[in-house]
This record gives C-alpha cells, structure tokens and sequence, in this order.
C-alpha cells in the first residue's frame, strides 16, 4: 500500500485521509473501520513483520525469557475488611486474574470473579476497578471488551455468584458504593468519550439518577469514596484545576455538598477524619502542597487552616487517613518519602530506606480503623516488596518478595544517579541500571527512557522486564525531566506550556551527558517513550537525529498541533491547560507548531523508528502516529528502518493479557537488539 496522499488530501495536511470520519464508532467497534486505511495500517503491518522476520527466533527466545521472570501462580497479599480477606490470583499458564476472598485467613477461598471466563472468545478483556459492598453482599467490576475504554459495570452477589440484571453500559470505569451497598455511583461517557455526567443507580430498578453534570467539556468527572467511608467524593477536574463535590454515603439521596468552587489553578483533594475535612491543595501560593484542615460541616474555604503547612521543594503527592493517623507521600530530591503523622498528638516520623535510588507506593486500605499501612518498595535492581508497617511501633513486617522464577541476583547490577546539565544550568537526575560487569568505555548501547507531562514523575522502580536488555549489555536509563515532578511542582511548570520545550532539551542533555561521562557513546542510544513521552521521542527525533541510534515511540502523541486544534477530539480540551490552545492563543499555536513532531518533519536522516499505536485508542488517536511515519517516509533522506505496528484489536494500553503483553515487548526488544547490533 502506498503512503502517497490521496488526491482529495489537503494541501496542509497530506495525510488527514487516516483519520477515519466515523473514529467513534471504531473504538466500539473495529470491524468498521474504512477498508482504505485498514489496507494502509495491514501494510504497515506487514511492513514490520518483513523487517523484523530475521529477528523471529530471537522474538521467541525474549517472549519465553521475559515469561519465565514472571510466578505464574502468584496471588497478591490478602487485604483484611473485616472479617474477610481480598486479593487477586493468577493460576498457571492463564492470562488474566481471580478475584477471591476467604472468610479468615485459614477460611475457604471465594472466588468472585474470574477474569478468564469474561474473556474466553475476545481479543480484548481488561477489567479497570473492582470493589465490594460496605457489607460483603456484592461484588461490583467494571469490564472494557475493546481497548476503546468504554466500560460495563456489572455486580455480582457473592454468595450465590448469581450475576444481578443490573448492566451499566458508556460508564468510565470509576464507580463506588453507597454505606448499604445499595446504590453505585458511577460516570457517564458522552459521544466524545469524556466522563461528564455522576448517576446513582439503585440495584434493582431500572432508571438511574442524575446526581451531577459536567457543563465544561475542560473538565472530566471521577468517583470514589474517602478513606473513612463517610463520604462519596465526585471530582471534576482538568490537568491543573479541581473542584470537589462530596455526599453522605449512608444518605445517597443527598444533594452534593460543594467544597471549594474551581478557581483556575487550584488543585485539591479532600479526606475525611472525625468532625473535619483533610484537603491535600496548592491553595495560598503552596506549590508543592499544603494539608488544611476544615469542619465537615462548614468545608468551605474560608474555614481552611493549616494542619501540615507548605514547605517549597517538599512535594505532597497524595494523603492517606486513617482513625488514628495521616500519612503523607512527599518526593524530596526525586525521591519518593512516607511520613506518619499521629493524628493523637501530631507527631511525625519517616518511614526510612537504605537504597540512593528507589521507589514506593502506598497501597490502599480496605479498613479505616486499622494502625497498620501498606506499601510497596523495590529500586531498579531490587525486585517489589511489599510491608505491612506498624504506625505506633514503628516496625515492618516484609509480607512479600517480587519472585523471579528464573534467577535474578540483585548483587550484579549496579543502580546509581548521574546529572545532567541543561542548557539554562538546571540540572537533570538520570537514574542508571546496569550489571556490574558492563565496560563504561562508550562502547556500551544505552535505552534511554523519558516522558515529561502532566507531572507524572518516573520513579526508579524495578522491571523484570528490563533484565532482557542489561543482560545483553545495555545500560538501562530513566531522564528525570522536566515536565514531571521529580524536583517539585516547579518541575511540573517548567515542562509545559510555554516551556515545553524545555522537556525536549533536558532528555538530549541526558543523552549527552551519558555519552560525554563515557557512560555510552552518541549514536549509540536507543530512545523509548510512550504517549506524551512518544511526542518527546517525537520531538527529540527532529531535534537531534544524530545523538540518537534509534527510536521506540508508543502510541506517541505527535499530531500535537492539529489534535489540539479539534475541540471534538476526546482529550483536547482538558489538555489546553498542558499544551495551550491553540485555537484560541496565537501565541500557543505558534509555539506548538514550533516543536510539533508531525510539523516539523523534515528532510534529515533519522534514527531507526519504531511506532506503536492501538486502533481503539481514545487517548492518542491511532492516525497520530499513522500519519507521523507517513510523513517521515516521504520527507526522511536516510533508509534506516521506519516502523509502524497497529494493534488492530486493543486500545492505548496495548493487549490486556499479562502473556500475550510480552509478546509486544519482545518485538520492541528485538527492534531495539537488531539496531544495536546485538541481535
């Protein structure tokens, strides 16, 4: 098939035809998709298949490596709610999960849904949320069966296994219960695939209530309930602004409650503990967060006062409540911290850990009452662990170790941080990964891995996955760039904006400096982002082609200027207050445009390309990168291999099976081996 335009393309946009007029219907459906364009993306198709055909044998030998680091038969540790015990399972040789329970922890095992039967006969199954009732009856999940995310809510009674009548179809995903276990909450997709409306569906009858609606198609709508259970929480929101609306749950007929009306700019999240409101927020010029505190009943901002005050360069990212105590996770120096804080007498401590370079997530409760907290810590050579810490004693119980079946010995690898300087001085973190006995000569082949957006910080956290490239001799790379949050809100705004381009300049700094630390060599590195972090790949291919050997942009997000344009695109007007608008801010179109990576293609030799993109994708249309590589062959002056893999029956996420995933990652690791020469 040729990437030719057809004669009816526009003269500023040669490839518009990929887009497929009826793209909404493609997400639910992708049989309907127009035969011109699935010819173009089966070409495409074939096109990496023939390229990659002398890389089958090591395809195979990656898949069945990356498999064999994963316990086939592993089971989450079991989370307490009472008198039961939750966790998921995987038996195996199967792709997809059990969600069980057990009455005690030496009780019989429940099994409340198992993935497997819902997807038997799909191509796509990816279950996004579970929960159960307040009172153990039922069992809620929401189910995607095309990639496209549009969700089906579905409830199970537990005892029986029966299946209720009650379906939610065009729901996002997010839902939660009411305190009897009578009424879900959930949220509504439009026709643009934007979560705008909150209903109340009492089980059993056939109307749902209308509890809120989204006017602004700037702001998506989510759910949830806060940690004490008191309340159900309905936040709009956009990437910088938030507003909070919350109702009683053991009154589901309530009207929401308003917290603070969204002021542009303001972002924050409300708890619950006692007679007051927790409210994690940015308000009062605390860029990297404060906690206020305000009574239940007044929680208006005039009422707010200081409980954990603004501290610059002391970022708080999330807070967790329970009866007894308020934990906070804070990123100080790019790296992550969990501080307890005794909500008897307001004394703080920190959770500490050994290693320079690490990650930690806390991990949900299932109780409010509880003195003990969940996390879960590794780094990039030490597999998960997860802890059960004791917040009086102050002591940790290890309750699980990430197994690798295959062997894997921390004691080889070394993991460590480097700084890059960008070109205004500021100084980028690069966290490496490699085994003890690579030469730091320049010789070694490096996969250098960024993303920059929306404040999402990249954590140096362990991936068996990566083990398939180190051991064949790469060093493993993660550009802490701007654009995240790794050194604070300020991070966060320095990336965006006007100041996107500061992303692109601080990932080529990190490769320089690599190169220039003998660390690896120009040309030598392998370049891998996804989504956002695709439009970085982007960007940097255009900027600097010669720093790079190659490229891996998943789902990449490079028709920035023409999908910022398009107000009807799912996601374009909740980005504005990331990229600008273009539509309305000359000076915004004008800066896209000047970065673009679809515009600023141009006649250059490139690096050796891999894109990705999912043809049920509402977050990164699959015509993005379509038309990018199009583009790229039409104008690139070099040869080197310039790739397109479409998976024609998944979303943004990629396949939902954890095996059948693997498969995409050994072709990415294969590409990456074969431009390196070391396939």
């Amino acid at each position: 098939m040729s990437t030719a335009p057809r004669p009816d393309a526009t003269a500023a946009d040669a490839y518009a035809w990929l887009r497929d007029p009826n793209w909404q219907a493609v997400m639910r459906d992708p049989a309907v998709l127009q035969a011109d364009i699935r010819a173009f993306l089966d070409a495409e198709n074939a096109r990496v298949d023939a390229a990659l055909a002398d890389t089958a044998d090591l395809q195979e030998a990656l898949f069945e490596e990356l498999k064999a680091r994963i316990k086939e038969d592993d089971s989450s540790v079991p989370a307490r709610d009472g008198a039961f015990y939750y966790y998921r399972r995987f038996e195996a040789g199967r792709d997809y999960a059990l969600h069980c329970r057990t009455r005690g922890l030496d009780g019989p095992e429940e099994i409340l849904l198992d993935e497997n039967a819902l997807a038997e006969g799909r191509a796509f199954c990816r279950v996004i949320a579970v929960e159960h009732s307040p009172d153990h009856r039922l069992f809620a999940y929401a189910v995607d069966f095309t990639g496209g995310e549009f969700y089906e809510l579905h409830v199970i009674e537990t005892a029986t296994g029966k299946l209720l009548t009650d379906v939610i179809e065009h729901a996002s995903g997010s839902f939660a219960w009411d305190a009897a276990g009578e009424v879900l909450f959930w949220t509504e997709l439009d026709d643009n695939h934007r979560p705008c409306r909150v209903w109340a569906h009492r089980l059993g009858m056939e109307e749902n209530r209308l509890v809120y609606e989204e006017t602004d198609p700037g702001f998506f709508l989510g759910v949830g309930r806060t940690d004490s259970g008191r309340f159900v929480v309905i936040d709009a929101h956009d990437h910088e602004t938030s507003e909070v609306r919350l109702i009683p749950a053991d009154r589901p007929d309530a009207s929401p409650v308003l917290v603070a009306p969204r002021v542009a700019g303001h972002r924050y999240a409300v708890e619950h503990h006692g007679d007051r409101l927790l409210i994690l927020t940015n308000a009062d010029g605390a860029e990297d967060f404060k906690i206020a505190e305000a009574p239940v009943d007044r929680p208006q901002q005039a009422h707010w006062g200081d409980l954990v005050p603004h501290e610059e360069g002391r970022l708080i990212q999330r807070h967790m409540v329970f009866a007894n105590h308020l934990v906070r996770l804070e990123m100080v120096d790019a790296l992550p911290r969990a501080v307890v804080r005794d909500l008897r007498d307001g004394r703080e401590h920190v959770i500490a850990f050994d290693e320079d370079a690490y990650d930690l997530m806390l991990v949900p409760s299932l109780e409010f009452g509880t003195d003990e907290l969940r996390f879960a810590y590794s780094s990039m050579t030490t597999p998960l662990s997860v802890f059960d810490y004791d917040m009086d004693a102050r002591t940790r119980v290890r309750r699980k170790v990430q197994e690798i079946p295959s062997g894997h010995d921390s004691a080889a690898y070394v993991t460590r941080r480097i700084h890059a300087r960008a070109p205004d001085g500021e100084e980028v973190p690069v966290s490496l990964l490699y085994r003890k006995d690579t030469p730091l000569d320049g010789t070694a082949p490096c996969l250098l891995y960024g993303y920059g957006s929306y404040g999402n910080s990249m954590e140096a956290a362990f991936n068996a996955n990566r083990l398939s490239l180190v051991d064949r001799g790469f060093v493993y790379a993660i550009a802490h760039i701007r654009g995240g949050k790794e050194k604070g809100y300020r991070w966060y705004r320095e990336g965006k904006l006007l100041n996107k381009k500061n992303t692109f300049t601080d990932f080529i700094a990190a490769g320089e400096a690599l190169a220039e630390q003998g660390i690896t060599a120009r040309g030598r590195i392998v370049a891998h982002g996804g989504s956002a972090g695709g439009m970085l790949m982007g960007a940097v291919a255009n900027m600097a082609p010669d720093l790079f050997l190659g490229i891996v942009a998943d789902v990449p997000f490079v028709d920035v200027l023409n999908t910022m344009s398009d107000p009807s695109l799912p996601l374009t007007p909740p980005e504005w207050p990331e990229w600008g608008n273009p539509i309305e801010d000359a000076a915004a179109r004008a800066y896209i445009a000047s970065y673009s990576p679809y515009e600023n293609v141009t006649a250059q030799d490139y690096p050796h390309i891999l894109a990705t993109a999912g043809l049920t994708d509402p977050r990164v249309t699959y015509w993005e990168p379509a038309k990018w590589v199009a583009r790229l062959r039409e104008r690139r002056t070099g040869d080197r291999l310039l790739l397109l893999r479409t998976n024609m029956e998944a979303g943004h996420a990629g396949k939902s099976g954890r095996f059948e995933y693997l498969r995409e990652v050994a072709l990415k690791y294969a590409f990456v081996l074969k431009v390196a020469g070391k396939a």
